[in-house]
């Protein structure tokens, strides 16, 4: 069930995602959880480089974003406006 795609690093208001460019819900015939108060999302395991993390991605505004931590993109060397390679998959 794992998807990959090409996904630009977006600088965001409390993290950074990387825009998903498809529904969770339709591809992995899933439903969106509780994540937070007042947020529903689909929890994730994703890699970028050879960074494997676990995350959220998150409707906003008819597109889906995964999260990505502030610890993550240091550790992994992405920088906004740069595009990487992403793998997602459903969190066990």
């Amino acid at each position: 069930m794992k998807k990959k795609f090409t996904g630009e690093l977006l600088s965001g208001h409390k993290q950074d995602a990387i825009e998903v460019p498809f529904d969770p819900s339709s591809v992995w015939q899933i439903e969106p959880q509780p994540l937070w108060r007042g947020r529903r999302g689909f929890r994730v395991t994703a890699r970028i480089k050879d960074c494997t993390f676990e995350s959220s991605i998150v409707p906003r505004q008819r597109n889906f974003y995964l999260l990505v931590d502030p610890e993550v993109v240091k550790s992994a060397g992405l920088v906004v406006g740069e595009s990487f390679q992403v793998a997602v998959e459903p969190a066990p």
